[in-house]
């Protein structure tokens, strides 16, 4: 069961900084006086205390109601089931809470650094997203499920959506790390990523080394030798760039 101080803090919490009206698609619902299968909150709780509590985790998570409960999106509430367990996600909500229950208790062990603890809630992680992931965990997602150029499309969307919201770190050491998750696979996919994030990065040396790295493991040692330049063009510090010339030189001269 969620703990007292955890149920008061986030109660008050999204009450006051989450709630939004509800849409006119729900005028013809209205919250249960006695809600029915609670396994997590307080069996006597009325829906008057859960209504501030699930508009919060909507917009912690970005979703709506049908992203946990049986029903489907557009109709109105009257014709979800809210009590049914059927939606995979309802179970998976509710265990994240006992682990947000579980480290909020943890905290109290904890001496703070602060003038006051520090609190965890949902949209510590989430922030606005169902699966609290990192970008490149995103973007390599879709590329092992889709490939590299939906992976792509995808980043754009991303950073459309949610560039300086702060879900995402959308700095060039992001698509670097993915550039190289794709590397491993394939060379000629990677030099798509590493070209982005040149382009994304202009002024960046090691984006350039990167690029370069993939255009060398692809074969292309014109495109590798090039890039390797404009990198030692940003950073004349690059000990790898000037490595790696010496060899594709020393190549040509064998």
């Amino acid at each position: 069961m969620l703990s007292k101080v955890l149920a008061k803090g986030l109660s008050i919490t999204l009450l006051t900084v989450l709630f939004v009206p509800i849409g006119r698609a729900q005028d013809s619902w209205s919250w249960p006086e006695k809600p029915k299968n609670l396994q997590v909150f307080p069996k006597d709780w009325p829906g008057s205390r859960l209504q501030p509590l699930m508009i919060g985790f909507t917009r912690a998570l970005g979703v709506r109601c049908s992203y946990c409960h049986k029903g489907e999106e557009g109709k109105p509430l009257s014709t979800y089931d809210f009590p049914s367990d059927d939606n995979p996600n309802k179970n998976r909500a509710r265990e994240m809470l006992r682990m947000l229950d579980d480290i909020n208790q943890h905290l109290k062990n904890i001496q703070f650094s602060g003038d006051q603890r520090v609190n965890m809630w949902c949209n510590t992680c989430h922030r606005g997203r169902p699966r609290p992931m990192t970008l490149e965990e995103e973007l390599g997602e879709q590329y092992r499920t889709k490939g590299v150029e939906p992976a792509l499309d995808y980043y754009a969307e991303l950073k459309q959506k949610y560039y300086g919201r702060g879900p995402y770190d959308f700095g060039e050491n992001s698509l670097n790390a993915f550039g190289y998750q794709v590397l491993e696979k394939d060379p000629a996919a990677a030099v798509e990523v590493f070209r982005l994030n040149a382009a994304e990065f202009p002024q960046s040396g090691n984006v350039w080394d990167s690029l370069a790295e993939a255009y060398m493991k692809s074969g292309n040692l014109q495109k590798a030798e090039e890039y390797y330049q404009k990198s030692l063009a940003r950073d004349a510090n690059n000990q790898n760039a000037k490595d790696m010339l010496a060899k594709i030189q020393g190549s040509r001269g064998k």
